[in-house]
């Protein structure tokens, strides 16, 4: 795991368990075992929900990686504890639950 990915897990950390995944040369980031977010080429994208949309409305929306169909917040408030906190509780409850995985 890189050092970015390290500065994100410790910023995100006090909001809940964040989990960084390898994931088709980037890394996919969890929060409480739900995806928030892509890590590629050093830069954080979260998802769009609601709260993300109205809490970075300033921010830049691109996409995360060349091919990728989902437009997303591109995030460089990390030293802004109280915006990380709000944005990933509301997220989190905006956020679909993990699919359970089928027994085939």
């Amino acid at each position: 795991m890189n050092e970015f990915n390290e500065y994100v897990r410790e910023c995100f950390t006090a909001a809940g368990d964040i989990i960084i995944k390898p994931m088709m040369g980037g890394y996919i980031v969890y929060l409480n075992g739900k995806l928030v977010g892509d890590i590629c080429d050093n830069e954080l994208f979260l998802k769009r929900t609601p709260t993300s949309d109205r809490l970075l409305a300033d921010s830049e929306l691109r996409y995360p990686y060349e091919g990728s169909k989902t437009l997303m917040h591109v995030f460089d408030r990390f030293e802004d504890v109280d915006l990380i906190s709000e944005l990933l509780e509301g997220m989190y409850v905006e956020l679909p639950e993990k699919k359970p995985k089928h027994d085939k």
